[in-house]
């Protein structure tokens, strides 16, 4: 979640907090990096010498592209947000479905 916050918020690489390493830094500590990134939900970019990538998890992956599809429906953000404002105990039972 806290990467779809970042780039909702439009976090850029000046602004960016990420933990950077070298390629070859992140070579030898992959699958270490692998269970970092993984627990802490945290990016971690990666520097090459042609250009940069960012190693995250798959799960953060997955919520990324959830988070970005669902707000290309059209209403889907308000409808979101009036859901939460909405208290727990005032949702409906049963489902109309």
């Amino acid at each position: 979640m806290s990467y779809v916050l970042a780039y909702a918020c439009g976090m850029t690489q000046e602004n960016c907090s990420m933990r950077t390493l070298t390629a070859s830094e992140a070579r030898t500590n992959l699958y270490r990096l692998m269970d970092q990134s993984a627990e802490s939900h945290q990016p971690i970019l990666i520097s090459g010498k042609r250009t940069n990538a960012v190693l995250l998890s798959a799960e953060d992956w997955d919520a990324i592209q959830e988070t970005l599809y669902l707000l290309s429906i059209p209403g889907m953000r308000e409808s979101i947000k009036e859901g939460m404002a909405e208290p727990v105990d005032e949702c409906a039972k049963e489902l109309d479905w």
